[in-house]
């Protein structure tokens, strides 16, 4: 059964489209060089002075995340550059089992 890891964070807006790039620039492919990474898509929804971002993974299996983030799934991981953009660190990240999908 597939997974999907979702994690969330906040920026300020004005960071917005620099946190944006250096998602796809670094994040995006650093999912997408682990063995059991299917997809990646990062959410953004502006809200006054404070942008969020949801990133979603999908995996074949925990197993796979484990390859990614660790032992501790649950724990989020975070790039050094995080520090210059998100306005705190949310520690856990949250797992779902896809039990259906249509594309």
């Amino acid at each position: 059964m597939n997974v999907l890891r979702m994690w969330h964070g906040r920026v300020p807006s004005e960071k917005a489209s620099a946190y944006r790039a250096f998602l796809e620039r670094t994040a995006i492919p650093d999912y997408q060089s682990v063995d059991g990474c299917l997809s990646v898509r990062i959410l953004e929804r502006a809200d006054g002075d404070v942008t969020h971002f949801i990133t979603m993974t999908e995996w074949e299996s925990r197993d796979h995340i484990v390859r990614f983030a660790g032992e501790d799934i649950e724990v989020a991981k975070y790039y050094p550059e995080d520090k210059e953009y998100l306005l705190d660190f949310e520690p856990h990240v949250v797992h779902y089992d896809v039990v259906a999908q249509a594309e």
